[in-house]
């Protein structure tokens, strides 16, 4: 299993780009690629004697039943039209599915923690982004966005008083640059933005101006390393102004 667990990570993105990019034709390929590492992790259980591809889609449908008691009634079958002021927004359905899951954690005599069991595997800025809603939704929080431009600002400056010190430390520069990031994520979070697509975005973004200055540079017999940096600046800001 663990030979496949690079796969999984890889064929996830790859469906996240496809859904970036639009492209529904690579969609349906990628999606049939990441079921495929599911159903081949299961196999593998199966065949040690654990539980097969079906038992695994059981156990999450009756999940998604049991946390959904607005939705669905004891025996699987939905409720009556009504059902939808058991819980009348996305907020308060999420809210009926966070204490159902701290309900059967208690059962199970598992010790409950609000940031729960997010897994280690994630990009450390996604991570950062959902500690961050999961302080916030027990009560930890900021008031309201601009108190997060006021932390993000208060750990650039100690960052930069990290960066001038004498003697430097890298390890506190380090360590700066990390609540940096975290107070980023949160203030993105403040403003109903997933940071790690954003980041996803700009990556790109970076890219494709990159590459579009790469040839116009090219294209007038020139190579990036004989220019100065105020050339490169300056056919940068010229390329930047032709491309989104």
């Amino acid at each position: 299993m663990q030979s496949l667990a690079q796969f999984v990570l890889e064929e996830a993105y790859e469906v996240v780009e496809a859904i970036e990019r639009d492209d529904l034709p690579a969609l349906r390929e990628e999606i049939g690629d990441h079921i495929f590492e599911g159903v081949f992790l299961a196999q593998i259980a199966s065949e040690r004697g654990s539980f097969d591809v079906a038992e695994a889609l059981s156990a999450v449908a009756d999940k998604l039943i049991r946390r959904h008691p607005h939705v669905f009634r004891d025996d699987g079958q939905l409720h009556d039209a009504d059902s939808k002021s058991r819980a009348p927004s996305a907020t308060a359905a999420l809210a009926r599915w966070d204490a159902q899951k701290a309900n059967e954690r208690l059962a199970a005599g598992q010790r409950h923690s609000a940031l729960g069991d997010l897994p280690n595997s994630l990009p450390a800025l996604l991570a950062a982004f959902k500690v961050g809603k999961r302080a916030a939704a027990a009560g930890f929080d900021w008031a309201k966005a601009a108190d997060v431009f006021d932390k993000v600002v208060e750990e650039t400056t100690e960052l930069f008083e990290a960066t001038e010190a004498d003697p430097y430390s890298l390890a506190r520069a380090e360590e700066e640059v990390g609540d940096l990031l975290f107070a980023v994520a949160n203030l993105a979070r403040k403003l109903g933005i997933e940071p790690e697509g954003a980041l996803r975005k700009a990556n790109a973004k970076f890219m494709r101006r990159f590459s579009a200055m790469e040839s116009a540079i090219s294209a007038s017999g020139r190579t990036l390393d004989k220019l100065t940096l105020e050339e490169l600046e300056a056919e940068w800001q010229r390329v930047k102004g032709q491309t989104a």
